[in-house]
């Protein structure tokens, strides 16, 4: 590439406007940071593309156990959602419900964030109607339009970290509610509004 003497134009087959006029330096420059803007802004998306999450549950009331990796090459695994969301139904009643894959983002991020590989202990996940109306008859602490009910909410312990840091990680996250529940032991985290308890 060279100047063309006396005109302060670049002078290369790359280097026109698209109707074969030479750039000026100054337009050579802004094309070239545009396209270094360009590339900084597409490397998070060629790095999640990359990226792998996987989550591992142990749940409390049935003693199932899953270790599975439900994000690659960019998108969410179908079948490994589908065993999460078998895992994660409704235990009184057995009705499946999807989960939603933000739910799941956040669980990641927290385990990675607590640098444990333990899995999540599960107490809770989906709830059906029938499922939250009884236990809102027997407590003030089930809400009615409950967040459980769309697959949004969970209600874990994470081996080796304490319910209440666990909390706090999960609150500095600020992606939903967050709710420490420490006579019983352990955190709600949902996609809904953020909000605490």
């Amino acid at each position: 590439m060279q100047i063309r003497p006396g005109t302060g134009h670049f002078v290369s087959s790359l280097a026109t406007d698209g109707r074969d006029r030479p750039v000026s330096r100054r337009g050579f420059l802004a094309v070239g940071a545009g396209s270094a803007l360009a590339a900084a802004w597409a490397s998070p998306l060629v790095l999640a593309s990359m990226e792998r999450r996987s989550l591992s549950f142990v749940h409390t009331h049935t003693g199932e156990k899953l270790r599975v990796e439900y994000f690659s090459e960019g998108i969410y695994r179908l079948e490994a959602l589908a065993s999460i969301n078998y895992l994660l139904r409704d235990f009184r009643t057995g009705d499946v419900h999807a989960i939603d894959p933000e739910l799941l983002d956040v669980l990641n991020e927290l385990a990675m964030r607590a640098a444990v590989d333990a899995p999540y202990e599960v107490i809770s996940a989906y709830r059906s109607p029938a499922t939250n109306a009884m236990l809102r008859s027997k407590s003030d602490g089930v809400a009615e339009h409950s967040q459980h009910m769309l697959g949004k909410a969970i209600d874990i312990r994470l081996a080796g970290v304490a319910t209440e840091q666990l909390a706090a990680m999960a609150r500095a996250l600020a992606r939903g509610g967050v709710g420490y529940y420490a006579e019983s032991n352990f955190v709600h985290v949902d996609t809904g509004p953020v909000r605490v308890w």
